[in-house]
């Protein structure tokens, strides 16, 4: 296959490097030219253009089997969302046409769902965002919804929980600084993904995805934030980190939901396998990658 990822950076990478090993011939598209080296020495020949920027996309190939949409926006506002995401998006649709000749896969994310009431939470929810950076995506997501039942242009959507893994996850991150703290009685539950199984969702989409369809892509067990950072107070022995009063206020405006999403269409539909089908698994398996990078040390000693 000819493949492309649009945004060849943390997930965009290792995905590329996945697919030279499975025999693809693949693209990366990066709006910054220094990025150059680090796709030509992963194997993925680098391509420079930016979405928001259509006139660049105009002078590259365009013929490609999968297209992979995973840019990121790096915390950016409303308006950096609606330029990189929506208007983004309808750049490529229009640079593509019809070139494409099998499917294209576009990371969203489970923000799209507003729920605030720890209810199970699965593709015919409502996705009822309250933040204005999730109502773009899910605007994104019609763009392309609608453009497969007016053209049929052959896309799947994955709304992808929280995303750990090397040098993510921000609540481990901040438990080990002894800077994370427990939001009221800790029941909010965090719903995430191992950056690998985020790679393995998509190739299973790009092969056994439903054009039109939406997949919520999320590990197997949706986890409360006390028990969350009651497992890693064990894993370091360490006392478990303070409370802090939740506020509703602030939490609205900061998008912060409770739900519990369901992965089971992805699972059935797409036949995928977790790798990391917890959390526990994912985050031991980082834990002794940092041991043994001589980057943390899991003992009292980090008390």
């Amino acid at each position: 296959m000819r493949c492309l990822i649009v945004g060849c950076g943390y997930v965009g990478l290792p995905l590329g490097v996945e697919f030279i090993r499975l025999g693809h011939q693949v693209f990366g598209l990066r709006r910054n030219a220094a990025a150059q080296g680090e796709l030509k020495a992963a194997g993925i020949q680098p391509l420079i253009a930016d979405v928001t920027q259509p006139e660049t996309l105009a002078k590259l190939p365009r013929e490609f089997d999968w297209v992979v949409h995973c840019v990121a926006s790096r915390g950016g506002s409303a308006e950096d969302y609606r330029r990189i995401y929506l208007q983004g998006t309808r750049h490529l649709l229009e640079w593509l046409g019809p070139s494409l000749s099998k499917k294209f896969v576009y990371t969203s994310s489970t923000s799209v769902y507003g729920q605030t009431d720890g209810s199970p939470v699965k593709e015919t929810s409502p996705a009822e965002p309250v933040t204005e950076t999730a109502k773009v995506l899910l605007e994104t997501e019609q763009v392309l919804r609608d453009a497969f039942q007016q053209n049929k242009f052959p896309a799947v959507i994955l709304r992808v929980a929280g995303i750990y893994g090397p040098e993510r996850g921000h609540g481990f991150k901040q438990f080990v600084k002894n800077e994370a703290r427990i939001e009221g009685d800790g029941s909010r539950f965090l719903n995430m993904i191992h950056r690998d199984d985020v790679i393995g969702c998509i190739i299973a989409a790009l092969k056994n995805g439903r054009p039109g369809d939406i997949y919520n892509t999320v590990d197997d067990e949706p986890v409360s934030q006390a028990n969350f950072f009651q497992w890693l107070a064990e894993e370091f022995g360490k006392d478990l980190p303070p409370s802090a009063p939740a506020n509703f206020d602030e939490d609205r405006k900061r998008g912060v939901t409770n739900k519990r999403v369901s992965n089971r269409k992805l699972k059935m539909e797409l036949g995928y396998q977790f790798k990391y089908p917890n959390f526990r698994l994912g985050y031991s398996a980082e834990i002794l990658r940092l041991e043994r990078a001589g980057e943390l040390r899991v003992t009292p000693d980090n008390l």
